[in-house]
């Protein structure tokens, strides 16, 4: 039986409506990202991420927040432009979601139970927090904003 939180549902930046299945990945990395932030350099390391391992299974999954100090108010077609000029970035991005408080988008909700922060916090304390998710869903860790995504890499090694 298919783990429940590969069929959330979720809408790409470019309005196409997925789930994490339909992604045909042996590795999913899911992040909260934002383009005004001092953790929005990280959009780099993603990307190489996604380039190194893609071919593996690894897929990145960018979900736009402005919930952390309003530093995504952006629209849709404004951060794919932004993340692709600036960065480079061609791993999926999705529209914008909350992910904490009673808007916070399914994905996320799933996601913080699963891989409680710090203390067993189950709040996301700012933009790109990082969720590695493996075994069909059915393992998820999670990781700070301040980890850089070059610091996962011995972890997605591991799980492809």
């Amino acid at each position: 039986m298919r783990d429940p939180l590969l069929d959330i549902p979720c809408v790409t930046i470019d309005g196409e409506h997925k789930t994490l299945a339909d992604f045909d990945a042996k590795v999913l990395l899911v992040v909260n990202t934002a383009s005004q932030c001092g953790f929005t350099p990280q959009y780099k390391g993603l990307e190489e991420l996604w380039q190194r391992y893609g071919e593996r299974g690894l897929v990145v999954l960018g979900f736009p927040c402005n919930q952390f100090g309003g530093q995504e108010p952006d629209s849709e077609a404004q951060i794919a432009t932004f993340c692709e000029r600036r960065f480079g970035v061609s791993f999926p991005l999705f529209a914008k979601v909350e992910v904490n408080g009673g808007d916070a988008h399914p994905l996320f909700i799933e996601l913080k139970k699963r891989a409680p922060g710090l203390l067993g916090s189950k709040a996301i304390k700012w933009n790109f927090t990082k969720f590695l998710i493996a075994d069909q869903g059915r393992t998820v860790r999670r990781y700070s904003s301040r980890t850089a995504p070059q610091a996962l890499a011995a972890d997605i090694e591991a799980l492809l």
